[in-house]
C-alpha cells in the first residue's frame, strides 16, 4: 500500500485528492494584488465527493467559494475555481465534502492543506499560501549553488609561498601559515588561526571544475579583512581582504563568473562585527560617537553585548539609524556597494539572520530584512540585474519568511536534518544540535513527516528559494554523517530532486569526511582531483585529504544535477508525498510539462506498488536514473519499487 505511516488517514496516497502550489495545480501564481488566480484540485475516482470548497482568508476573515467539477477523465476529475488576491500573503485550503466510505476510511468531511488531508478541524499554520510580494529572481528557480570557504579552496598560481609550502608575504598577525596538504584542526580556535592561503584568483583558476558540477552560482563565505580565517569577525566592510587579492580580485572573479553565465553571492554579518572592526574601535574610543550607538554597552567601553557571549564578536544594535544608513540602506551602504559595479554581486547570504536585530524585548529582525530587500530592489532597478536575499537560519524559519524580507533560508530544518536523521550511520558519534546525544537514526516515515510538515508551514516560493545543503562550513560533512557510499548517493538524489536550491559545500562533491564545522573546512585536494580528471592513479598519502576522495560521488553529483537541469519538475514543480515507511520514501514532483517520481531507499524494503493511473493523464513511466541497490519495474501504469540495499530510482511519468 502506498501511504505515509502514522498519517491521519489509512487511504493510499494515490487515492486521495491532490493539490500543491506548483504549476500543475496553480497554473499562474500571483504577481501582485488584484490578480485572478486559478486553483485546481485533482480528485481520483476512488474518493467520492459531492463538493469541494475553497476557504481563504481575506483581511483575516474567512471567505468561501465552491469549486466547479470539470468533465471526468481517466482516473478522476479536476475541480477548479478562481480567487482574487487581496492581501500580500493570502492563506487558503480546501474542504472535501461527500458521502465518505467508512469501510475504506474515507471521511465525509476533511480539510486538504499543505500538510495533507485531515478529517478534523486544524489550525491555519499549514494552509497553502498565495504570495503577491515581489518574487525572488527567476534565475533562482534554476540555480545550483557552490559554497566556497575562500582560505581553503585554492591558492592561485601566483600566490607567494615559502620553502615549506606555506603562505608567504604580508600576512595578518593572527595567522598560522599552513602547508596546503596539512589537515585542518577540529578545534575551532585553532582552526580559525590556520591560514592556508586560498585566494579569489584561485577560485577563478578552478571555475571549470565548479561549472562541470552544474553549479550556476558561487557563494563565498566572508571576504572582508578579519581576525580569523573564517572572516566572520570583520575589521571593516569597506574593502576585500588583501590576503584574498583585494577589491581587484573580487572584481575579476565577478567578471569571470558573469562571462560564463554564472553568478556571485557574498556573505554579510549584519548581526555583529569583529572586536577590531573600525566601527567598534571608534565606539570604544568615544561614548558620544555615532558608532557607539551601533553597539549595546552595558558599561562603556569594556562591557558590551556580543554574539552568544563571544567577546570577539560585539553585536550590532539595529535601532541606530546611522548604522542602517551605513550598513543596509541605499546604494552607498555596504549592501548596496557590492551589488553595484564593479563588484556586481548577484545576492547576499546574511549570517546569523535569525538573531539579527533581536535583543531581549527588541525585535527588529523583520525590519532589517525589509531594509535589505528594499536596497536590493533599488539596486536591481539601477543595474538591470535581479538579486537573491538568503538568510542563515538554523531552526524553524517559518516566522521570518513573510515574503517581503528574506527570499529563503539555509534550510537545515526542512532538508538537512531530516535526511541526516534518516540516513545517519548508527555507529557515528557526531553531536546532534548541542544535545547530549549523537545524530539520531529515525525511520523514513519520521523524516518524511519533517520534510512535509515543516515545508507546509512555509509559502512555496520561500521553500523553492531556500537552499538544500547536505552540509556546510558549520556542520559535519555528509560522508561522516551517513558513513558509506550507498546512503550518500541517496542523499544526493534527494538534494537534486526535492524543492529548493541544491547547494554543494566545496569538497562535498568528493565525499570528503568532516566531524564538525571546523574539521569540514579542509583544503581542497587539487592534485587528487586532477589525477581523477586525467584518468591517472591517485597517489595521495594515506590519511591525507586526497586519499579520502570518492570518485563515484563526484560522478553521481554531476549526473544528478544534469538530470535536475533537464526536467522542469525538479526545478519548479510542486511536491506530493506518496509513501514513507521505515526504509523507503517516495514523492512526486508535479509539473504540467511532465511529473517526476522519486524513490529513495535507505536499505532493503518490501515492494511498493503504485497505480499511476490514479494520477491525471498518466499511463506509464520511464526510468531516468537508478542508483545503488534500488530497482523498479513498470507494467503499463503500474510501477513497482524495491531495494536490496541503499539506493534510489527516478522516473518520468507520461
Amino acid at each position: 500500500m502506498t501511504r505515509i505511516e502514522h498519517d491521519p488517514l489509512a487511504v493510499p496516497a494515490l487515492e486521495r485528492p491532490l493539490h500543491d502550489e506548483g504549476p500543475l495545480f496553480v497554473p499562474r501564481p500571483p504577481h501582485g494584488i488584484g490578480d485572478a488566480v486559478q486553483l485546481r484540485v485533482w480528485v481520483p475516482d476512488a474518493w467520492p465527493l459531492t463538493h469541494v470548497a475553497l476557504r481563504t482568508l481575506v483581511d483575516a476573515e474567512i471567505t468561501t467559494a465552491q469549486l466547479r467539477a470539470e468533465e471526468p477523465v481517466a482516473g478522476g476529475r479536476w475541480w477548479s475555481t478562481t480567487v482574487t488576491t487581496v492581501n500580500p500573503v493570502q492563506p487558503y485550503r480546501f474542504a472535501l465534502i461527500g458521502p465518505g466510505d467508512a469501510e475504506r476510511g474515507i471521511p465525509t468531511y476533511a480539510w486538504l492543506t499543505a500538510a495533507g488531508i485531515y478529517p478534523w478541524d486544524v489550525g491555519d499554520t499549514t494552509d497553502f499560501r498565495l504570495v503577491s510580494h515581489a518574487p525572488a529572481p527567476e534565475w533562482v528557480d534554476d540555480a545550483v549553488v557552490y559554497q566556497i570557504f575562500p582560505d581553503r579552496f585554492a591558492r592561485s598560481a601566483a600566490a607567494p609561498v615559502d620553502e615549506q609550502g606555506r603562505p608567504a608575504g604580508e600576512l595578518p598577525a593572527w595567522a598560522l601559515p599552513m602547508p596546503w596538504d596539512t589537515p585542518a584542526e577540529e578545534d575551532g580556535l585553532r582552526n580559525g588561526e590556520q591560514l592556508y592561503g586560498g585566494d579569489l584568483d584561485g577560485v577563478i583558476e578552478h571555475l571549470d571544475h565548479i561549472q562541470s558540477l552544474g553549479a550556476t552560482v558561487v557563494y563565498l563565505t566572508p571576504v572582508f579583512p578579519a581576525g580569523s580565517a573564517h572572516r566572520y569577525d570583520a575589521t571593516t566592510f569597506d574593502r576585500v581582504d588583501s590576503v584574498l587579492g583585494g577589491d581587484a580580485a573580487l572584481v575579476r572573479l565577478s567578471q569571470a563568473l558573469h562571462e560564463r553565465g554564472m553568478r556571485l553571492m557574498l556573505d554579510l554579518t549584519t548581526n555583529h562585527t569583529g572586536v577590531t572592526h573600525e566601527w567598534f574601535i571608534a565606539a570604544q574610543a568615544d561614548a558620544t560617537s555615532p558608532e557607539a550607538g551601533f553597539y549595546t554597552f552595558h558599561e562603556h567601553p569594556d562591557r558590551f553585548r556580543c554574539w552568544l557571549g563571544v567577546p570577539s564578536l560585539p553585536s550590532l544594535d539595529h535601532s541606530s539609524a546611522e548604522l542602517s544608513r551605513r550598513l543596509l540602506e541605499g546604494p552607498d551602504s555596504v549592501v548596496g556597494k557590492y551589488l553595484a559595479e564593479p563588484f556586481a554581486a548577484d545576492g547576499w547570504r546574511i549570517d546569523v539572520a535569525h538573531m539579527t536585530g533581536r535583543n531581549g524585548t527588541q525585535d527588529l529582525a523583520h525590519d532589517v530584512a525589509r531594509r535589505i530587500r528594499a536596497t536590493m530592489a533599488q539596486m536591481d532597478a539601477a543595474t538591470g540585474r535581479s538579486t537573491w536575499l538568503l538568510a542563515e537560519h538554523n531552526h524553524d524559519a517559518s516566522g521570518d519568511l513573510a515574503g517581503d524580507g528574506w527570499h529563503g533560508t539555509m534550510n537545515y530544518t526542512g532538508f538537512t536534518r531530516p535526511l541526516w536523521a534518516w540516513l545517519s550511520d548508527p555507529a557515528q558519534e557526531l553531536n546532534w544540535l548541542g544535545l547530549p546525544i549523537t545524530i539520531p537514526h529515525v525511520p523514513g516515515w519520521a523524516a518524511a513527516h519533517t520534510l512535509r510538515d515543516y515545508t507546509a508551514q512555509l509559502s512555496f516560493p520561500a521553500r523553492k528559494h531556500s537552499q538544500n545543503q547536505l552540509s556546510s562550513h558549520d556542520t559535519p560533512r555528509t560522508r561522516s554523517v551517513v558513513g558509506e557510499r550507498g546512503k550518500h548517493l541517496v542523499a544526493l538524489v534527494a538534494q537534486a530532486t526535492l524543492p529548493g536550491v541544491p547547494t554543494v559545500f566545496a569538497g562535498d562533491e568528493l565525499g570528503l569526511p568532516g566531524l564538525n564545522g571546523e574539521h569540514a573546512r579542509q583544503p581542497m585536494p587539487w592534485r587528487t582531483i586532477e589525477q581523477l580528471e586525467q584518468g591517472q592513479p591517485v597517489d595521495a598519502p594515506a590519511g591525507s585529504v586526497g586519499a579520502q576522495v570518492d570518485p563515484q560521488i563526484l560522478r553521481a553529483l554531476r549526473e544528478l544535477l544534469a538530470l535536475r537541469a533537464a526536467h522542469p519538475a525538479l526545478r519548479r514543480g510542486g511536491v506530493q508525498w506518496l509513501h514513507a515507511s521505515a526504509e523507503a520514501i517516495v514523492y512526486l514532483r508535479t509539473h504540467d510539462l511532465g511529473s517526476v517520481l522519486v524513490h529513495l531507499a535507505r536499505s532493503a524494503h518490501p515492494a511498493i506498488e503504485l497505480d499511476l493511473a490514479a494520477l491525471p493523464g498518466i499511463t506509464g513511466s520511464r526510468m531516468l536514473d537508478q542508483r545503488g541497490g534500488a530497482h523498479a519495474t513498470a507494467r503499463g501504469a503500474t510501477l513497482t519499487l524495491g531495494a536490496e540495499a541503499a539506493g534510489a530510482t527516478v522516473h518520468l511519468l507520461s
